[in-house]
Parts: structure tokens; C-alpha cells; sequence
């Protein structure tokens, strides 16, 4: 039936021929042939249709009202008026499918939202949510998580991402911690409380170690957090993991205090900015435990190679217009002897943060190699390497201690050292 529907909107089916023996007038319905008074049959032969043209049925009540013959000659006149609006064909009445695709999308994008919140859900109300995969905090709101894609750009001559690319993202989960914390206020990783004090963090110790560097195309996990250190400090530790397999990478402590951005003088820690971040402390010891070695002051005579002439790009500045602490390290490296770079990578190294460069400052760097000599570099193991960057009136930036072991080497510490899992 469906189909024969469908084929008679297409296909109109001819009417049937007229009776030969009968008038043309008579297989017409029209005002001519219509007689009130009675029944008048139509002439022609006895095998002709007779049709009772004007035969009136009985009235009928609808709603309280008479219906009868004249309002079927109405509906007979308002059907001729209708009869130039389009044919209901089998097109015409499909559904409208574009409202169909904007409800299921809807739906979709309801049902997306609902899971990403309940993946990242954690069990502090104060912390907050991060949708868009920024990162997470774990462990009850203590630990950030985030995870890192090394790309092409990140890696070096050996085809594994550089130390800068780690530093790099170091300095990336601690900013994201802050903020995923909702300790974000105006300033580079400042609290709230601490831009109102004109207050700024700056690095006084970083010590790194470094197990394996990622390659190209390999996903890292990294977990941060911070401690009380002393009085006015603040230590923060990193954990760098191999995202498939759940190998420890890198290892990183660092230790931060507050400087007067007017004054650039070392301030204390005010009870408030401790109210702001003391209940984000992990009370566990440093993931690196602390090389007490006293790192050596070089000069002239006791360096063995020398850069000068280094100055800060604009590009090597951050918001409080000092040089960013990632670019001392290349600063460090430039004065490394090529032969070390070339036969080994660099292991670990601990730096001392002395004060701060600015954009118009020159900076020299020295380098000094200890535990082997550097023309029998690929039969002598692990080599050490002390290091200063000093201004031109001979004040110090930073002190800093290298350590570098035969490329392709695997030398792996005592590694579990993050906060425990929570149940």
C-alpha cells in the first residue's frame, strides 16, 4: 500500500475513458447538473452510470448546528481553492533531519562533559577542575600531575630531548600547579597575597638528575610539589615518569624565596602568603637528597675554559624582568668543552642562584673539568665539571657543579622517593 502511495505521487494514474454511448456531460459534476428539487437521472443508454447528482443528505447537529448541503457546496468550493498547493509526495514528508543531527549532537556533547568531569574529579572541593587537560591534581589535591608530548623541536643532536626541554617543564607543572590550586593572583606564579606585598618568587638551589631522556615522540608524566623549607622558603620537587611504561626519568628539588619586585631585595615570608600555601605542604623529605659539597668559586686562573660577552636576548626574560633561570644553563654549557658534549651527556648538576641577570648585563662563563683529563674523555667514565657566571665587575650569578656520564650509559638510583599513593 506504502508503495502504491509512493508510486501515485510520481506517477499519476490516467482516469478511465468515458461510456461511448453516453454524453460527455454526464461524467462531469458541476452546477448545471444540480437539482434541488429532486433526482434527474443523466440520459443515455441503460448501461450507463446513473449518479444521483443532487441528492442532499439528511442534516446533521455538530457542536449545536445544522450541517447539511450547503455546507457541502462550501467544502466543495474550498477544496477547488486548495487544489493548487503542492502534492504531499514521499519527499516532501521525510523528517526534518537537521534537527535530528543537532539533538544527537547535543546529546553527545552533554554526555562528553559529564565523563571528562567525573575523570578528573578530586576529593578536595577547594581545588579546582581542570577540563581541558592541562593537567590534574592527584592524591588528595597535594600532588599536580601533568603530561608532556616531546616534540621534534625539543630534542637534540642525539635525538632525545634536551636538559632545557626538561627545565622547561619544570617551570610549566609549577606555574600550572599554582593556578590549578586557585592560588593564581596577577603576578609570575605569585599568590594573591603576595601581589599585594609586591612580592615575587625566585630560585636560590635547583639540583637535577637525570636517569634517561625522553625521545622524540615519547609521552612524559610529571608530579610536582612543594614543602616547607626553613623560615621564608619553599621547596618544590619534580618526578619526570615514562608515561607507558612508568619508569622514573628525572628527578628535581629546588628551593624558592620572595624578593621585593621595587626593591629586588629578599623578603621575609609573610604569615598571610602562609596562610595561602601551607595547607598545599607534603611533609616528606627531598626527592634528591641534598649534595652537602660545597660548590667552588672559579676565576681566571682556576678555570680552565672561558666564554665572555654573553648577553640576555629580550626572548631570555621572564615577567619580572630578570632572565629566566632556564637560560643560565645554556649560559653554563657554553663554555663546556665540545669533547665532553660530544662523548657524554649530562647526568645530573646542582646550581646556586647568587643574584639575578637583567637585560642589560654581560655575563661571562667558566668551566672547570675535574676526575679526568679531557684529551682521554672516552676511556675515563663519568667526568665532573664546576662552573660560574659572573658579571663583568666580577659579581657572581651563579655557581654550579655537573656531572656527566658516557653516552648511552644506564645508571639508575634509588628512585622511589615521591609522596605514597593514597588509598
Amino acid at each position: 500500500m506504502v508503495a502504491t502511495a509512493a508510486t501515485s505521487a510520481f506517477l499519476p494514474v490516467a482516469p478511465l475513458p468515458p461510456d461511448s454511448n453516453s454524453k460527455s456531460s454526464s461524467s462531469k459534476l458541476g452546477s448545471s447538473n444540480l437539482d434541488t428539487s429532486g433526482i434527474k437521472p443523466k440520459s443515455g443508454s441503460s448501461r450507463g452510470l446513473k449518479v444521483k447528482t443532487n441528492a442532499q443528505a439528511p442534516p446533521k447537529k455538530i457542536n449545536g448546528s445544522s450541517v447539511g448541503y450547503s455546507s457541502t457546496k462550501e467544502g466543495l468550493k474550498s477544496g477547488e481553492e486548495t487544489s493548487s498547493s503542492p502534492q504531499r509526495t514521499f519527499i516532501n514528508q521525510l523528517p526534518d533531519w537537521s534537527m535530528l543531527l543537532a539533538a544527537i549532537t547535543t546529546m553527545f556533547l552533554a554526555a562528553e562533559k559529564q565523563w571528562m568531569m567525573l575523570d578528573w574529579k578530586t576529593k578536595r572541593p577547594d581545588v579546582l577542575v581542570d577540563p581541558f587537560g592541562l593537567g590534574r591534581m592527584v592524591q588528595d589535591g597535594f600532588v599536580f600531575r601533568q603530561n608532556f608530548s616531546i616534540r621534534s623541536y625539543e630534542i637534540g643532536a642525539d635525538r632525545t630531548a634536551s636538559i632545557d626541554t626538561l627545565m622547561n617543564h619544570l617551570q610549566e607543572t609549577a606555574l600550572n600547579h599554582v593556578k590549578s590550586a586557585g592560588l593564581w593572583g596577577d603576578g609570575f606564579g605569585a599568590t594573591p597575597e603576595m601581589c599585594k606585598k609586591n612580592l615575587i618568587w625566585v630560585v636560590t638551589r635547583m639540583q637535577v638528575l637525570v636517569d634517561r631522556y625522553p625521545t622524540w615522540g615519547d609521552v612524559v608524566q610529571v608530579d610536582t610539589w612543594v614543602s616547607s623549607s626553613g623560615k621564608n622558603g619553599m621547596r618544590r620537587d619534580w618526578l619526570f615518569r615514562d608515561c607507558r611504561t612508568g619508569e622514573i626519568l628525572t628527578r628535581a628539588s629546588s628551593v624558592w624565596v620572595m624578593m621585593n619586585k621595587h626593591t629586588r631585595r629578599l623578603s621575609k615570608m609573610p604569615d598571610e602568603v602562609r596562610a595561602e600555601i601551607g595547607p598545599y605542604f607534603v611533609d616528606t623529605p627531598p626527592v634528591i637528597a641534598e649534595d652537602g659539597r660545597k660548590l667552588q668559586k672559579l676565576d681566571d686562573n682556576s678555570a680552565e675554559y672561558i666564554r665572555t660577552g654573553l648577553t640576555p636576548r629580550w626572548n631570555d626574560l621572564d615577567v619580572n624582568q630578570h632572565v629566566n633561570n632556564v637560560k643560565y644553563i645554556g649560559w653554563i654549557l657554553e663554555s663546556a668543552p665540545q669533547s665532553i658534549l660530544e662523548t657524554h651527556e649530562l647526568s645530573g648538576m646542582t646550581l646556586e642562584y647568587r643574584r639575578e641577570c637583567g637585560k642589560n648585563n654581560v655575563i661571562s662563563s667558566l668551566t672547570s673539568v675535574s676526575g679526568a683529563s679531557v684529551g682521554g674523555l672516552q676511556d675515563s667514565g663519568n667526568v665532573e665539571c664546576q662552573h660560574l657566571l659572573r658579571l663583568e665587575d666580577g659579581s657572581e650569578v651563579v655557581r654550579g657543579r655537573t656531572e656527566w656520564r658516557p653516552k648511552h650509559a644506564k645508571n639508575f638510583g634509588m628512585l622511589d622517593q615521591a609522596p605514597a599513593e593514597s588509598t
